[in-house]
């Protein structure tokens, strides 16, 4: 008997990522789909096989469905995730697991009550140059890290979202709650902690609202650029910008200053990891080019989830790992707003 799936929200997300990934995954034998407009629902169901609910409280309680995709905007994540794990599903959640340290906690504390697994969507960490970086970096070949910056910067999200438009939810507070930070700047912190096996402890940042406007032609109510200074608890100095306003290119690239050299990710076109060593040696990997919003390709993230479930093993991403990230992010906002040094 193959895996029944259901997926909670039909945005660009599920469209893009999470319903073809369940589709080609060889364990998967269905999924259904709910969003509070039935209409999305309904499209997505035609283009990849699948069923419709008209309640979110039919998917989550269905007893045949194992594993839930929560791809609802974020702040729903808390209510869904929690329900559906304490209803005995496998979750996978998006990223940023909440807006608030709180609800992150309900959400980690049901995975604990209900022993299923909890994976957040940081799908930089599968990526197999950030993998290859980490390896690196562990092995401490070019000794230890001193310093590190990195950034994750494009158009826009009403670029690439569903509603292509000013009006889309990623712009609005309430909805949306930390702007470019949480949906951009979060992928990043939760790198950092992985490839560097560290955590940021000290944080100050700048943030504004310089370039986007809502539907109204008002500037929007969240950050669209924010810059920032980070220390991690090993020491470990760097700085970080996220935006949404780099209009003509991406731009997603981490590089890693080591006592014996340099780790370059994602900085070149034709080169995915460029290793720079002292002495000015190059070794140069072509390994798969990340995803943009452009390049829609497998993010390996539906496969490690299934396989973490059908093998019994601990997610890549564990709901801890996503909730320290988001405490990194909520430092960061409260540094820009109150021009203190936050300690995370």
């Amino acid at each position: 008997m193959g895996i029944k799936v259901g997926i909670i929200g039909c945005g660009s997300i599920t469209k893009l990522r999470h319903a073809p990934e369940y589709k080609t995954n060889p364990f998967v034998d269905e999924i259904v789909f709910y969003d509070r407009n039935p209409e999305r629902a309904e499209a997505l169901s035609v283009m990849f096989g699948g069923t419709v609910v008209q309640n979110v409280d039919e998917l989550l309680t269905d007893p045949t469905i194992q594993v839930i995709s929560d791809c609802s905007s974020n702040e729903y994540h808390h209510i869904f995730s929690t329900k559906a794990l304490l209803n005995g599903k496998h979750v996978l959640c998006e990223k940023p697991i909440s807006l608030t340290i709180e609800h992150a906690k309900e959400i980690v504390d049901a995975q604990k009550q209900s022993g299923k697994k909890l994976m957040v969507d940081h799908n930089q960490r599968f990526t197999r140059a950030h993998q290859k970086a980490k390896e690196i970096i562990k092995s401490e070949e070019l000794g230890k890290v001193l310093t590190f910056r990195t950034t994750f910067g494009h158009s826009g999200p009403e670029q690439w979202g569903i509603n292509k438009s000013n009006s889309t939810w990623f712009f609005q507070k309430e909805r949306s709650g930390l702007g470019v930070a949480g949906d951009l700047g979060v992928h990043k912190v939760d790198l950092l902690h992985y490839l560097l096996d560290d955590e940021i402890e000290h944080v100050s940042a700048f943030k504004g609202a310089l370039d986007k406007v809502d539907e109204n032609n008002e500037p929007i109510e969240v950050c669209d650029n924010i810059v920032c200074s980070l220390k991690t608890k090993k020491g470990r100095l760097g700085n970080a910008a996220f935006s949404w306003t780099y209009y003509g290119e991406e731009d997603n690239s981490t590089i890693i200053y080591c006592e014996k050299g340099i780790l370059k990710i994602y900085h070149s076109d034709q080169y995915q990891l460029e290793v720079i060593t002292k002495d000015g040696e190059k070794v140069q990997y072509k390994l798969e080019n990340i995803q943009t919003n452009n390049n829609q390709t497998n993010s390996g993230v539906i496969d490690a989830f299934i396989e973490c479930i059908r093998l019994d093993e601990q997610p890549l991403v564990t709901g801890e790992d996503a909730l320290s990230s988001l405490k990194v992010i909520l430092g960061i906002i409260e540094a820009a707003e109150t021009n203190k040094v936050v300690m995370i």
